[in-house]
């Protein structure tokens, strides 16, 4: 089958990017893959063709309730009505129907946490799967061991029956990561794509502060003189609200997202960010997947993140239009001490360990620990998980590594922060690859030049559109999209 047609035919394309075409060739013929692939390079392309080659359902397991209705939203504007989002927007009336009838979709999306549930494994058992795809794989890795373990289970669920193959998607993962992609999802000798993670209009700066007040003054007086749209990144939800608030005061259109806002509250910002009736987000690492926003022009990160992966993760959402667009990294004395304690607040320890093999030997529920505020929901969840798989004395050592393994990707961070070398280069470097050649402008240690990357906010012709995103909101969480 000549896949050129099938593209023009459903797509309207009459030729592929980079990697797509290797990537479906390669489901086509049966193979696992792993495909790594920038964001915006079209990456939702590698398993909708197959579907419609192979017209069989795709399982499409995704991290994010937003991230699966956007998805869903794009498939529904290309005429393709057999598509459904299988998560906590459906009522239960609505879920046992969905169940009922999953086999009749061409696209189902679902989160990791819906597919361990036991009606939900059973349907599918009974249907031959097309393709299992993993969207945003990386969260495996970075998610799985973290705060969300039913990332670790997909594999026991998806290597029931005879199987389809797997398709694993993400924009970045380092060389550990593709394994624990192949191990946790039980893969098969996978093909592996992987595209550059560079991206040469993202222009990288930093800078220094001796305290936090002199770092939040800068952002206010960057934010005020240049143009938007924009995403301010800290790691603690009440500075996305105090930094918002202060913006708002200035006459900036902005708004603080961060998982402890109602679910509907969240879509509806980001739909605002959307659509441009707001002009910056102030938020924590709970926003961005998904977000499918061309002209984010640039990234602030207020506080270290917690990995380097993530860092790239986080500033890849800007200059999707491949204008140019500056990503700040800004660092304070104490920062990365700071990263480090949230990186262990919610976080099982010894101390916790013991107290579930306590609640065991009592013949109660070791789930206990929440209702007595001995332990956050968060924490048990992980501890929960490796209980069931190791001995307690294991479960003690795995989490000690862990640990460890927390601080040392801070360590990363900081050294990206502390570097006189090329940036580019050692965040390139850091995912396995070589950088081939360096943009003009490239960091902030080559020499950058902020008036070429970013314009003053008066010479900007950012404008509110006329779009009404609240009416399209609606539509999409009510299924009239």
């Amino acid at each position: 089958m000549e896949l050129e047609k099938v593209l023009e035919q459903h797509f309207g394309y009459t030729s592929f990017r980079p990697g797509q075409k290797e990537v479906i060739e390669q489901i086509v013929n049966g193979k696992d893959v792993i495909a790594l692939l920038p964001t915006g390079m079209g990456k939702s392309l590698c398993y909708q063709l197959p579907g419609y080659i192979f017209n069989k359902p795709v399982l499409i397991i995704s991290p994010l309730l937003s991230l699966m209705q956007d998805q869903v939203d794009q498939i529904k504007q290309l005429k393709e009505k057999r598509v459904v989002a299988l998560n906590s927007f459906l009522n239960a009336s609505q879920k046992k129907g969905t169940i009922q009838h999953l086999h009749q979709y061409r696209f189902i999306f679902i989160s990791p946490e819906m597919l361990l549930q036991q009606q939900v494994q059973q349907k599918l058992i009974s249907m031959e799967l097309s393709l299992i795809v993993v969207d945003e794989a990386h969260c495996i890795s970075q998610w799985g061991f973290d705060f969300r373990p039913d990332y670790l289970r997909i594999g026991e669920v998806t290597a029931k029956g005879n199987r389809p193959p797997i398709l694993a998607l993400s924009a970045t993962a380092t060389n550990k990561v593709l394994g624990d992609i192949e191990f946790y999802l039980k893969m098969n000798n996978p093909y592996t794509f992987i595209h550059s993670v560079d991206r040469p209009n993202i222009h990288i700066g930093r800078k220094m502060f001796q305290n936090r007040e002199e770092k939040l003054d800068w952002i206010l007086e960057h934010v005020i003189e240049t143009e938007g749209p924009g995403i301010i990144y800290t790691q603690s939800r009440s500075k996305t609200e105090s930094i918002s608030e202060r913006l708002l005061q200035m006459g900036i259109s902005t708004a603080a997202y961060h998982g402890g806002k109602d679910p509907l509250d969240r879509q509806f910002i980001q739909q605002q960010f959307i659509d441009g009736s707001l002009e910056w987000i102030v938020a924590t690492n709970a926003f961005g997947m998904g977000v499918h926003k061309q002209n984010v022009r640039q990234i602030i990160h207020e506080s270290i993140p917690s990995n380097v992966a993530n860092y790239m993760q986080e500033i890849g959402r800007a200059g999707r239009d491949g204008r140019d667009a500056l990503a700040m990294l800004l660092f304070a004395d104490g920062d990365d001490e700071f990263a480090k304690f949230v990186g262990m607040d919610d976080f099982p320890n010894e101390v916790h360990v013991d107290l579930y093999i306590e609640y065991r030997r009592k013949d109660e529920l070791p789930s206990t620990m929440i209702q007595n505020g001995e332990i956050s929901e968060t924490a048990y969840r992980v501890l929960d998980y490796w209980m069931h798989q190791f001995h307690p004395n294991e479960v003690k050592q795995q989490l000690y590594a862990m640990k460890n393994d927390k601080m040392k990707a801070v360590e990363e961070v900081l050294q990206l922060i502390q570097t006189k070398s090329c940036m580019r280069e050692k965040l390139v470097h850091y995912f396995g690859q070589t950088l081939m050649e360096k943009p003009s402008n490239c960091c902030e240690c080559c020499g950058l030049e902020y008036k070429d990357i970013i314009r003053k906010r008066e010479q900007s012709d950012y404008k509110e559109p006329t779009v009404s995103w609240r009416r399209r909101l609606e539509n999409i969480l009510l299924g009239f999209s």
